[in-house]
C-alpha cells in the first residue's frame, strides 16, 4: 500500500470514528440543542482530540437518585413537599400577604427543587469580604457542637490558613468539624493542608476528586456552592470563597464586591440538609436521616420567609435559571441584576426582552474588567443586544464585581452562587436563597444604587463605537457561549 493510500485510509477511519462519536452525542445525550451543536462543532473540526475534550468536559452526570437517597427518604421528602403545597393555600397567604403574590414561584420551587418554605428567619447581608469573614470567624469561635464548611475555592494563602487554624482549634476542643471543597476550584490544596485538623478528628472530603491526582473526568461539573453552618443555628450562603482576593488583597482584581447572607432560623436546617447531601455524595455517607433536617421543631424569632433552591447537572430541569425567569416575568416595576458573567441562553434573553418591551426598568451590572477575555466578549455580546431594547447596563469600576443577586420590585430578592451563564444553569452545582421580604429586598436595592455610583454606563452609543478587537471577541465568545 502506498503512503498516499495509507494516509487516505487513516483519514477515513478517523472520520468514521468521529462521525460515530458525534452521532452518540446527538442521539444518546439528549442535551439542549445549542449545547449539542456547540459540541458537534468541536467534534467535527477537531477530530479525535475533540472527543477527548468531550470526555473531560462534555459528559453528563447521572440524574437518577444522584444523592443515593433510600426509598423511605424519597417518600418522606415528597410527602413533606406535598404537605407544604397544601399549607401554602391557607396559612401562609393569611400570615404573609407577600407570599400570596409569589405563590406560583413558591410552588414551582417546591415542585422542582423540593425547596421548603421557612418563615422565621433573620437575615444579615454582607457585601464586604472583611466584614463577612470577621463575622464567620466569630461564629466559628463560638461553636459548641458542630461546624460544616463547604467552598468551591479555598486558597493556600493567609485567609485559607486562618480558616484552617480556627477550625483546628475547635476540633481540639471536641467540636465536630467537616470540610468539603471542590477539587478543581481548590486545586492548590489537598487533604494534607488539613493534616493537623484531621489528627484532632476533623473530617475533610473532596467533591469529584481527580484520578491519581492527574485526571479528572468531571472537570466540567463542579460544586460551586459556598455554605457554612455552625451548630445548626447559623448559616452563611452567597458568593464569597476563601482567599485573599476576596478580602480585596489581590492587585489584579482590586476591591472585591460580593454578596453573602448570614441566616438564623429554620432555613439553616435546609442549608444544613444541602451540605449533608453533598457530603454524603462525596463518599462520606453518615447515618443521618433526612427527617433530621427537613422539619425541625425549634422556632425562631425572625420574620423573613426564605426558600433554599439548589440546582445542578443531576437536575431534570434548570431550577435556578427557571426561578430567575419566573421572577423576572412576575415583575411589574423593576428588575436589578448583579452578575460577574452575563452569558444567558435564549430563554433567559427572551424574558429580559419581554420585560423591557413591557416598560420595566431592567438594570444589569457586570464587571468593567472581567477575569477572562472571552467572558468579557460574551458579556458585551449579550448586554449589547439588550441595549437596543432599553436595558440599562452598568460596568462596575471599583474593582471586581462577583455578586450574584437579583431584586424584583423591591419586594423579593435572591442571593447565592449562580452566575447567569450555561455553566451555572446546567453544569455546576449551585444554591441560592430567595427571600420574600420587602426590607431585605429594599436593602439590596439600595446597595445596587450605591454600587451604581461606582459604575460607568454602557450606552448604546458607546457600544456601537466598540473596537474591532472587541467585535471579534464577541463573535468568538458568542459561538462558544454554550460551553464557556
Amino acid at each position: 500500500m502506498s503512503i498516499s493510500s495509507l494516509i487516505i485510509l487513516i483519514v477515513l477511519i478517523i472520520m468514521i470514528i468521529n462521525l460515530t462519536l458525534a452521532a452518540g452525542v446527538v442521539f444518546f445525550e439528549r442535551r439542549e440543542i445549542g449545547y449539542t451543536w456547540a459540541w458537534l462543532l468541536v467534534l467535527v473540526f477537531i477530530p479525535i482530540i475533540g472527543f477527548l475534550i468531550y470526555v473531560f468536559l462534555g459528559r453528563g452526570v447521572k440524574r437518577k437518585n444522584f444523592y443515593h437517597l433510600s426509598s423511605k427518604e424519597r417518600a418522606y421528602l415528597q410527602s413533606t413537599v406535598n404537605e407544604q403545597l397544601d399549607l401554602l393555600k391557607t396559612n401562609y397567604e393569611r400570615s404573609f400577604p407577600l407570599l400570596k403574590k409569589y405563590a406560583d414561584l413558591i410552588r414551582m420551587n417546591l415542585k422542582s427543587s423540593n425547596a421548603i418554605m421557612t418563615t422565621d428567619n433573620e437575615i444579615q447581608i454582607f457585601d464586604d469580604g472583611k466584614e463577612k469573614f470577621n463575622a464567620l470567624f466569630k461564629d466559628i469561635q463560638s461553636a459548641k457542637k458542630e461546624i460544616n464548611i463547604q467552598y468551591y475555592i479555598i486558597q493556600r494563602d493567609s485567609l485559607g490558613k486562618r480558616l484552617r487554624d480556627e477550625l483546628t482549634k475547635k476540633a481540639k476542643e471536641g467540636v465536630k468539624v467537616r470540610i468539603l471543597y471542590d477539587e478543581i476550584g481548590s486545586r492548590r490544596i489537598s487533604p494534607d493542608f488539613f493534616k493537623e485538623l484531621i489528627s484532632y478528628g476533623g473530617q475533610v472530603e473532596v467533591f469529584f476528586p481527580s484520578f491519581l491526582k492527574l485526571i479528572n473526568f468531571r472537570i466540567n461539573n463542579r460544586n460551586h456552592r459556598k455554605l457554612c453552618i455552625i451548630d445548626g443555628k447559623i448559616a452563611y450562603i452567597g458568593g464569597f470563597n476563601v482567599g485573599n482576593e476576596y478580602l480585596g488583597l489581590n492587585k489584579k482584581f482590586g476591591y472585591w464586591r460580593d454578596t453573602h447572607l448570614r441566616v438564623k432560623g429554620e432555613a439553616v436546617f435546609h442549608i444544613q440538609g444541602r451540605f449533608n447531601l453533598d457530603w454524603n455524595q462525596a463518599g462520606h455517607k453518615e447515618n443521618k436521616q433526612i427527617e433530621e433536617f427537613m422539619l425541625p421543631t425549634e422556632k425562631h424569632t425572625g420574620s423573613s420567609p426564605v426558600q433554599i433552591v439548589a440546582s445542578g447537572p443531576n437536575s431534570r430541569t434548570e431550577h435556578l435559571k427557571n426561578m430567575y425567569i419566573k421572577l423576572i416575568s412576575s415583575a411589574t416595576k423593576c428588575v436589578y441584576i448583579q452578575t460577574p458573567y452575563f452569558i444567558p441562553d435564549t430563554s433567559f434573553m427572551d424574558v429580559c426582552k419581554i420585560a423591557l418591551l413591557s416598560g420595566l426598568d431592567v438594570r444589569i451590572m457586570i464587571p468593567s474588567k472581567p477575569d477572562h477575555p472571552f467572558v468579557e466578549g460574551a458579556n458585551w455580546a449579550y448586554v449589547g443586544e439588550l441595549l437596543s431594547y432599553g436595558a440599562k447596563i452598568l460596568l462596575y469600576e471599583n474593582g471586581f464585581l462577583h455578586s450574584k443577586t437579583i431584586v424584583v420590585d423591591q419586594e423579593v430578592a435572591s442571593v447565592g452562587t449562580m452566575n447567569i451563564d450555561t455553566r451555572s444553569f446546567r453544569l455546576n452545582f449551585e444554591v441560592n436563597a430567595i427571600v420574600y421580604d420587602e426590607k431585605i429586598a429594599q436593602t439590596l436595592h439600595s446597595s445596587f444604587l450605591r454600587d451604581s455610583a461606582l459604575c460607568s454606563e454602557l450606552t448604546l452609543e458607546r457600544y456601537m463605537e466598540r473596537s474591532a478587537l472587541m467585535r471579534i471577541k464577541e463573535s468568538i465568545s458568542r459561538l462558544l457561549s454554550p460551553i464557556l
